[in-house]
C-alpha cells in the first residue's frame, strides 16, 4: 500500500467533486465517499487502504457497523488520519444526552482521530424519544471542537422539524436511502427547502435500478456503465453518495462517475422511476432495533 505522503503527492488518482455544507463552518465535503456497511472487520482495513490509494478522501462508517477500529487502523497505516473526511454514526442503543457523549468518545478512540468530521444520529429511533436530546449532545460536541459537522441519518421531515424546532439549529446533512426506485421526493424537497444536503446510502439500490430502461439507455449514450449513470444522477442532483465495494475496479469506476454529465431529459427519466414502496432498507417511522452487536448479528448486518 502507498503511505500517506505518497498518496498526497499522487496526481494520477481520480478526485471527487466537493460540496459546501450549510453548517456553522461552511465545511467542504467530498461528494463521493467510500461506504463500509457490511464490510467485515477482517476486510475493512484493506478495503479502506485501497480506497484511499485510489483517491477517495471521504470514508463513511458507523458504530453499528462494528468496523470503526479497522477504519482507524487504515487511517493510521496510511498516514491519512486527520487528512481525509471521516463520518461515523451513533447507535440507537446509545441515544440520550449523556450516553451519546460516552459513545462518541469510544468512536473517536477507535477511529484514532482528534476530530470527527461528521457525526450522525444513525436513526431517529423515535419510539425511544431521545433524538432531540441526542441532537443537543451533538451540538455540544461541535461547540467543544470534537466534531466538525453534527448531522442526522434516516430522518423524515417530522424528525427534522423536531430537532430544528427544539434547538433552533438545522442539520447540515441527512443521510437517507435514495436510489432510482426509491428517491424520497418529499424528503428531498424538505431538505432542499431547509438547506440540508441529502447523502444517499444504498445509492445503487438493487438490480432493477441499474437495469431499468432509462439507466441502460443513458449508459449506452455516454459510453459508461449503468452504475456510473445512477451515481452521476445523484451527484448532478446535488447529493453526496457513499457507494460500497470491496473490488478495486468498481471502487475506481464509482469514483470516476462524475466525469460526464447526464442531460436534463435523462435525469427526469430516472426521477420518474420512483416507487414509494421501492425501499430496500427499513422505514424510519417504525425502525426500533437497538443496533447492539447481538441485534446486528442476528439481522445479518455483521
Amino acid at each position: 500500500m502507498l503511505k500517506g505522503a505518497m498518496m498526497a503527492d499522487n496526481d494520477d488518482v481520480t478526485r471527487s467533486p466537493d460540496i459546501t455544507l450549510n453548517d456553522k463552518f461552511h465545511s467542504v465535503i467530498p461528494q463521493i465517499g467510500f461506504g463500509t456497511f457490511q464490510i467485515p472487520p477482517e476486510d475493512t482495513q484493506r478495503a479502506v487502504e485501497e480506497a484511499l490509494e485510489i483517491g477517495y478522501r471521504h470514508i463513511d462508517t458507523a458504530a453499528a457497523y462494528y468496523n470503526e477500529e479497522q477504519v482507524g487502523d487504515a487511517l493510521k497505516a496510511t498516514g491519512m488520519a486527520g487528512k481525509v473526511w471521516v463520518t461515523t454514526k451513533l447507535r440507537n442503543c446509545d441515544q440520550g444526552y449523556d450516553s451519546a457523549m460516552v459513545a462518541f468518545d469510544e468512536s473517536r478512540r477507535k477511529l484514532k482521530v482528534d476530530v470527527v468530521d461528521m457525526y450522525l444520529i444513525h436513526w431517529p429511533f423515535a419510539a425511544a424519544g431521545f433524538y432531540k436530546e441526542t441532537w443537543q449532545a451533538l451540538l455540544r460536541l461541535r461547540d467543544e471542537g470534537a466534531i466538525r459537522v453534527p448531522a442526522v441519518s434516516n430522518f423524515l421531515p417530522e424528525h427534522l422539524r423536531g430537532v430544528i424546532d427544539d434547538s433552533g439549529e438545522t442539520p447540515a446533512v441527512n443521510q437517507i436511502e435514495v436510489h432510482p426506485h426509491f428517491s424520497q421526493p418529499g424528503n428531498l424537497a424538505f431538505c432542499r427547502e431547509h438547506g440540508i444536503v441529502a447523502e444517499a446510502y444504498s445509492p445503487l439500490g438493487h438490480g432493477k435500478d441499474i437495469e431499468s430502461e432509462p439507466v441502460v439507455a443513458a449508459a449506452k449514450a455516454h459510453g459508461v456503465t449503468p452504475a456510473q449513470v445512477v451515481l452521476r444522477w445523484h451527484t448532478q442532483e446535488g447529493r453526496i453518495i457513499i457507494p460500497k465495494s470491496k473490488h478495486v475496479e468498481r471502487m475506481k469506476a464509482n469514483l470516476a462517475s462524475a466525469n460526464f454529465d447526464l442531460t436534463d431529459a435523462e435525469l427526469a427519466a430516472i426521477d420518474a422511476l420512483h416507487d414509494p414502496h421501492g425501499n430496500v432498507s427499513a422505514d424510519p417511522a417504525t425502525f426500533t432495533h437497538s443496533q447492539s452487536w447481538a441485534d446486528q448479528h442476528v439481522r445479518g448486518n455483521i
